[in-house]
């Protein structure tokens, strides 16, 4: 293996190569995971979308499958997510990821617990925040990265990054599939890359076959930014649900907003009333309108319809811009083997001298 492949990144992770396999939910299970850590990047659960007990079978079935490393993703805000954080430290979880409103009191929990700490930003000014808060990996992701993502491209975030000098390895994210990719950010100075739409995009991903066939027929220019699913940027395939969501009018997403929640009462378990008052107190303490709290809501079951279900016209298809330049879906075992031969390849271009 080339020697620039071993990174600040592999020491602090403990995986073979400087990739990281993102946390997407419903997409990045134990499956996936498994599979990533086993080819030889670190891999994240998608805890962020499960409850505790949901997430303790997943990281058991993980240590059973696996003596690989590997972490946990969170949001701070979720329900349960104090057990889940003792339960990754009872655990020995390598590393926690999380990213919008980190919680202090989680992350120095997590920190003293001996577990590395790896928020995802996507502003230049949140990354000495982030260190400052006690994050021990940085991961900037660019506006070509998938679902909740900032408005900066990623070379451009990544320099603004790596110029703070912060003193942690710092992971380059949106925009990648391939060893070209991995090895044109070491040569820039990042320790690593994150993927998401790659290993979606594989054999070992639980996403439906017909929801997979949407993503192989994406192209660039048709995977655009949206604030019309939960009121903040979100980069999607556009499909007919996008469409659909991007020609209404306020009215019209209350409309939509009001019958999907009739349609989905049954799994968030309130009335129409309790979720309209909901939506409205959401809406006064936020600059959303009461039709953009209710897709908020609803937005998890919209995303499962394509993710989960495999009908991906009723549903939302969460998307890298890569995916565009995404034709086939191999093993995560023959992604990695072909991401390091590629990269060790182009690396070896940078260091012949002539005789």
């Amino acid at each position: 293996m080339h020697p620039v492949l071993s990174t600040s990144l592999t020491q602090a992770l403990g995986c073979d190569y400087p990739v990281i396999q993102t946390a997407m939910g419903w997409v990045a299970t134990s499956q996936l995971v498994i599979a990533s850590v086993e080819a030889g990047v670190f891999g994240f659960l998608a805890a962020a979308v499960m409850d505790p007990a949901e997430c303790e079978a997943e990281i058991q079935k993980i240590k059973s499958a696996t003596s690989k490393p590997f972490g946990v993703n969170i949001h701070g805000f979720q329900p349960g997510v104090e057990r889940i954080v003792d339960m990754c430290i009872d655990h020995e979880i390598t590393a926690l990821s999380y990213g919008r409103g980190p919680n202090p009191k989680i992350v120095s929990k997590v920190k003293n617990a001996g577990l590395k700490c790896v928020p995802t930003i996507g502003a230049g000014k949140h990354a000495s925040r982030a260190v400052n808060m006690g994050a021990d990996i940085v991961v900037c992701q660019g506006q070509e990265g998938g679902g909740h993502t900032g408005a900066t491209p990623t070379w451009l975030l990544l320099t603004d990054v790596l110029d703070q000098n912060l003193g942690v390895p710092i992971v380059a994210c949106g925009g990648f599939k391939d060893g070209r990719g991995l090895a044109a950010a070491l040569a820039f100075g990042a320790d690593g890359v994150a993927m998401g739409t790659r290993f979606m995009m594989s054999a070992d991903s639980p996403t439906p076959d017909a929801t997979k066939a949407e993503y192989i027929k994406s192209d660039v220019s048709n995977i655009p930014v949206s604030t019309k699913l939960d009121g903040l940027r979100q980069r999607m395939i556009l499909n007919h649900t996008l469409d659909e969501l991007e020609k209404s009018s306020r009215f019209g997403m209350l409309v939509r907003a009001l019958k999907n929640s009739w349609k989905f009462k049954s799994q968030t378990g309130m009335s129409i009333i309790q979720t309209l008052k909901t939506a409205w107190d959401m809406a006064s303490k936020t600059d959303l309108t009461i039709g953009q709290t209710l897709m908020a809501a609803n937005a998890p079951m919209i995303i499962q319809r394509a993710m989960v279900e495999g009908k991906p016209e009723e549903g939302v298809l969460p998307s890298g811009q890569i995916a565009g330049l995404i034709y086939d879906l191999p093993d995560c075992a023959e992604i990695v083997s072909k991401i390091i031969a590629e990269t060790e390849t182009n690396l070896m271009r940078f260091s012949r001298t002539e005789v």
